[in-house]
Order: C-alpha cells, then structure tokens, then sequence
C-alpha cells in the first residue's frame, strides 16, 4: 500500500508541477484531492478565476465520479442501487435490472474483449476473485503467503465465457447465464468512468481541467495558456532517482499505465502482481509497466492491461489495430516506443 501510495502522490506533484505558469494573466491555478472512489487517490487540477469556482467544479467531478465507483463496485453495495455486486450475486438466478451506465460499460467492455482478442476479460471475476484472497491473506499474514492452487484457478477458468454475460439494453438489465461466472471490471471501470466523467463537463463547456484517478490521466482541452499539456509517465522502478521515464505532451488525450509495481504480494521471496495472464492464469513479468495514450481513457485502461500480458510483437499488432501509442517498460529498465509515444514525448 506504501507503494501505491508513493505513486499517487508522485503523480499528483506532477499534475500540479505541468500546469504551473500556464493559467491566464487573471486566473490561478488551484488543485484539488479526493480519497475514496475505486479505492485509489483522485486529483483535480484547473485554472479558474477564483477558488471558490474552482472548487464547484472539482467537487461536482468527484461526485460524478463516485457515482460510477458505486455502480462498478464488485465488493459492496448500496443502498437503493443494483450494482455489479448484485449482478453477481445473481448470477444464473435471474436478470438483474441496473442503471443505463452498467449496460454501456458492459458494452464497453465486450468491444474492448473483441479489440484485444479476449487479452481484457471482464467475465475472468471467478479467477480474479481466487488472486484477490489469496493475496489479502498474504499481504495480512505474509509468513504464510500462498499461491492459489492451479488446480482451483484451472476450474475457476471454465466460468468466464463472456458470451454468457447477457445484456437486454431494451429492458436495461444484466444476466449471468453461468451460475459460476463473476464479472470484474478492474481493467476498465476506472478508466471508463474517468472517460466518461470527462465528457460529462466538456460537454457542459468545461476545459483546461486535468484529472488522475489512481493514474489514470485524462486531460480535457489544452491548458489555459493554449499549451499542450506536460504529463510524466512513471517509472515502474520506485527506487530510482529517475521518477519518469518520460514526459508526454499532448492536448485532449489520456494517460494510463499498467505496472507489476501497483500491486503485489510476497510468496516465498517473489512478487506477484495483480495483472493475470487469462492464457497462464498467473501474473507475467515480460514487462515492469505498460502506458498507452489514446483519446479515451476506457480503451487507455483496457489496452495498457492487455498489452502487459502480450509480447511486444504481439501489442504493436493490437496497438496498430487500436491506432494507440505505447511505451513497454522491460523489468532491466529498457524502454521501448512505438513512433507515435516517441513523437508525443519530444
């Protein structure tokens, strides 16, 4: 947690260091922070001609933002809301009638499936969900940290079918045909619903706002000065002096990235982070980080987790079809681009 932590923080210095110097002559720069939604540290940062304007739009932008959180949320429910909780909980049950925004994330989701040849698969939750207790039980407990036997992953792999994942838009509920089957979001939620929100304001004429949820970056517009916006893309090596192994610019475009180093436990001397291969059923280590910059933080999210799962070969094919940038991060600190991230760096 100290890690992620350390990240957070790094990146927040960041968002408020860029837009330094770049309001206009009569405005300020002000930048506000949030704890709580997708469980991760939200950033707002903007220029307005007062901080009391400021403040409106930034606490307006969290509660959009928290709105989705509750709606995405696999783990608790609220009060009045069908979430994706319910959904699973109802799984081979009965439909389960939900908010528009989940059946257009879930629609989200199975393009972004299709885009990366199955590589984000919002159906792996029975898979997901064995990683998730057994690295809870390690990080509380980490003398005795255990892997989840492959033998229980194996069968957990058999319910993850997302065809079963079925969508009526017209009566605006959500079925999981496989009793088994848990649905998690994790590689897409937090991205989507940064997306989302972002389009939300500029449609309201709202521009000049830069947003981080857990380091998700989404600009919106240039910055007031009429600059591109200066992004520092993390360096996965937390040890290093080196905080960034590059600073992207950029005018209306999101940053995500995908690293080993986000969230892990110890077993047995070895770390194992929370991106799994849906091939191996186990974390991969080909890559320390993996960033994509596009012009949709949801597809930015999705991509970044399926690029970190395949070779680079692979990800330039998916990359080129997608029309992103990336930048792969190898665990002996090599970096490689493709044309488009080199250009944006530069």
């Amino acid at each position: 947690m100290k890690r992620i932590a350390a990240v957070i923080l790094t990146l927040a210095t960041v968002l408020s260091v860029v837009l330094l110097s770049s309001c206009k002559k009569e405005e300020k720069q002000y930048s506000k922070s949030f704890i709580g939604v997708f469980d991760t540290q939200t950033v707002v940062v903007g220029c307005e001609m007062s901080e009391d304007i400021f403040n409106k739009n930034a606490e307006k932008i969290y509660e959009l933002l928290e709105e989705y959180h509750r709606l995405f949320d696999i783990y608790h429910e609220y009060d009045g809301i069908n979430n994706l909780k319910t959904v699973n909980s109802m799984a081979g049950k009965a439909p389960v009638k939900v908010d528009k925004a989940i059946i257009r994330l879930l629609k989200f989701s199975k393009e972004m499936y299709t885009l990366t040849d199955g590589m984000t698969n919002v159906a792996m939750g029975s898979v997901l969900s064995l990683w998730h207790d057994y690295r809870t039980k390690g990080l509380d407990d980490p003398k005795n940290a255990a892997l989840p036997p492959m033998e229980e992953l194996s069968k957990a792999a058999l319910h993850t079918d997302i065809e079963k994942v079925i969508i009526d838009e017209k009566e605006s509920t959500v079925l999981l045909s496989d009793p088994e089957m848990r649905l998690d979001v994790g590689a897409v939620a937090k991205g989507y619903a940064v997306e989302m929100t972002a389009r939300a304001f500029e449609e309201q004429g709202l521009s000049g706002y830069a947003l981080s949820v857990g380091g998700n970056v989404r600009c919106m517009g240039e910055k007031p000065s009429g600059d591109k916006w200066e992004i520092g893309v993390q360096n996965p090596d937390l040890t290093s002096d080196k905080a960034y192994i590059a600073t992207a610019y950029f005018t209306n475009e999101a940053l995500v990235t995908s690293g080993s180093y986000q969230r892990f436990y110890t077993v047995d001397e070895k770390q194992y982070h929370h991106i799994i291969d849906p091939e191996t059923l186990m974390p991969k280590n080909t890559f320390a980080a993996v960033s994509v910059i596009c012009d949709d933080s949801g597809e930015a999210d999705a991509l970044s987790t399926a690029l970190f799962n395949l070779t680079e070969k692979e990800g330039r094919r998916v990359a080129e079809k997608a029309g992103v940038h990336v930048a792969w991060v190898y665990p002996d600190g090599r970096v490689v681009m493709t044309e488009g991230f080199e250009k944006m760096t530069k």
